[in-house]
């Protein structure tokens, strides 16, 4: 087996583990592990991402966010560069909401392009996820809210003319782009 597989393996497993607990909060409650897995597949079939590196970062992308995992422990499991990825786009949740999306945006423009990657093709997963099954309290302005909020922070990410541009785009207004 190829190092890269078994990183993505790895990444994938030990995903899996740390958010074995959790669900979406679309209308199915979907398990948690689906969206990861979703916005590595993204980078790789859609935005044609092949550094195995980035990759493992998007599949561990939330689990310092949202699960009990250290930076200590990616950094011991994954290497500094992985830990790195992923620290880089996990929100303090030490502080309000609304101040986290706020820097969100405003640390947009200086994620590295792994980073920035990651952030695009999560942001792409989850309009898809609240186009497709939205979480039941959610009203048709909260929806909106968000878009115009994940609008603003894909807006501030240095992508360039990465293919992904376009497939966010599309999503930001409502299209279809798969």
């Amino acid at each position: 087996m190829s190092k890269s597989i078994a990183l993505l393996l790895h990444a994938a497993a030990f995903a899996a583990d740390k958010h074995r607990n959790q669900r979406r909060k679309d209308r199915a409650r979907t398990p948690y592990i689906n969206h990861p897995l979703a916005v590595a597949r993204v980078l790789a079939e859609e935005g044609g991402v092949k550094d195995p590196q980035i990759l493992a970062a998007a599949i561990l992308h939330d689990t310092l966010e949202d699960t009990e995992t250290t930076l200590k422990e990616l950094q011991c499991e994954f290497g500094a560069h992985i830990a790195r990825l992923v620290a880089e786009v996990t929100d303090d949740k030490s502080l309000p909401k609304q101040r986290r999306k706020q820097l969100q945006i405003d640390h947009a423009p200086m994620k590295s392009k792994g980073a920035a990657l990651i952030k695009v093709a999560d942001k792409i997963c989850n309009l898809r996820d609240l186009r497709d099954s939205p979480p039941k309290n959610w009203t048709v302005e909260r929806r909106q809210k968000y878009r115009q909020w994940a609008s603003d922070v894909v807006t501030a990410l240095p992508l360039g003319r990465h293919r992904l541009r376009p497939v966010v785009d599309a999503e930001l207004n409502g299209r279809r782009s798969r």
